[in-house]
């Protein structure tokens, strides 16, 4: 069991709130954490797993349930299986108002369990559980944290065909069963599709117009499935940053998918040799490196990249409250450079620091106002 570096974040939440929502995509560890967790709250708990037929039964008849339960902390995992429960959570939570009674696992965002936005305001608190970080696994596995993703049953296997063949599994499950199940109803080919698409555009400005095009919708309709996709924790959308600059901006968002071993699956990249060959490679280095560094910091900075049609361009910027902190430029180099374009960004954006992020280095100063820092050690750094 690997300790997650949300774990103590949880318990704090659960010991503050009458209900603690766990959400984030399937598989990646909300399960084996909620059990954990068991043994370190002070309440007797309750596992209930949706999914499981003998346990539907036990909530036939919820209110009663609950009731006859009341003293007791009760996880309900996949709970985006029985929405209803949502309704009926907000007046047990009134009964007896205080904190650990509920632990929700979702595999979908509070966007999509829209019923709780509704029934538990101000009861509830969400955290996400995202895959593997690299501050959660020992400094030499970063290659095969990247090339693997970090679903730690894909991460774990130590047999090649096994890691992909997870990975074909989730992807199918993912698009026959769990999105539709979510409310994404469309053609399963569709979904293959746009998500293999955004497989070859990761890290780049979505152009809507092409993508919308070869999957004959229109480009309206396109966004709400990437919307979707975003909401089901698969895909990241990055924003560009303005901030009162006479300078035209480019509009439209930068599209990643989350996990790079999902990524990695649908560009057909299956060992290190052919991740090194691939023309995609320093893409997928800036969305891990990208969602590395969110994962950490959570909802605690605002996130965006930023660039000009003039090539002013920098891949990561993090602001409190618009104003900008880092400004992170991403670099699968050991001997980066910066371009022009970078170095007028970093002085457009304004940040408080500039940092060029590398696969490994202790930082340096590159030049007055910028500093060469390895992945792990900014991780460490912003912990």
């Amino acid at each position: 069991m690997k300790t997650r570096f949300i774990e103590k974040k949880l318990l704090t939440t659960i010991n503050n709130f009458p209900a603690t929502g766990i959400i984030g995509p399937r598989q990646v560890g909300k399960t084996t954490l909620a059990k954990q967790l068991i043994k370190k709250i002070e309440k007797e708990a309750l596992y209930i797993d949706i999914e499981n037929p003998r346990d539907r039964v036990k909530l036939s008849d919820p209110v009663l349930f609950f009731e006859n339960n009341i003293d007791k902390c009760i996880i309900i995992d996949e709970i985006q299986l029985m929405p209803e429960l949502f309704s009926i959570l907000r007046p047990m939570i009134d009964m007896k108002r205080e904190p650990g009674r509920f632990i929700i696992l979702g595999s979908a965002s509070p966007i999509l369990l829209r019923q709780s936005s509704q029934s538990l305001a101000g009861r509830i608190a969400y955290i996400e559980l995202s895959g593997f970080n690299m501050l959660e696994l020992d400094p030499g596995s970063q290659n095969e944290r990247w090339l693997k993703g970090g679903f730690p049953d894909a991460f774990l296997s130590k047999d090649t065909e096994i890691w992909q063949q997870w990975l074909d599994n989730f992807i199918r499950t993912y698009i026959n069963t769990d999105l539709p199940i979510l409310g994404l109803d469309i053609n399963r080919n569709t979904i293959r599709n746009l998500w293999t698409m955004l497989s070859h555009v990761n890290a780049q400005v979505v152009n809507y117009s092409n993508i919308a095009r070869s999957l004959s919708v229109s480009s309206t309709t396109l966004k709400k499935y990437i919307d979707f996709l975003e909401n089901a924790f698969l895909i990241r959308q990055l924003q560009p940053f303005y901030l009162n600059i006479k300078k035209r901006i480019v509009k439209a968002p930068k599209v990643y998918l989350r996990d790079t071993g999902i990524l990695h699956n649908l560009l057909n990249i299956y060992s290190p040799n052919e991740l090194e060959g691939n023309p995609l490679k320093g893409n997928s280095w800036e969305g891990f490196v990208i969602e590395q560094v969110l994962q950490i910091l959570g909802s605690s900075y605002e996130s965006y990249f930023y660039r000009t049609h003039q090539g002013a361009e920098c891949d990561l910027v993090l602001t409190k409250s618009s104003k900008p902190i880092y400004a992170i430029e991403i670099k699968l180099s050991a001997a980066p450079t910066l371009t022009r374009g970078n170095k007028i960004a970093f002085e457009d954006i304004g940040a408080a620091k500039n940092f060029i992020i590398v696969p490994e280095s202790e930082e340096y100063q590159l030049s007055e106002n910028i500093s060469v820092c390895g992945l792990r050690c900014f991780l460490e750094q912003i912990k």
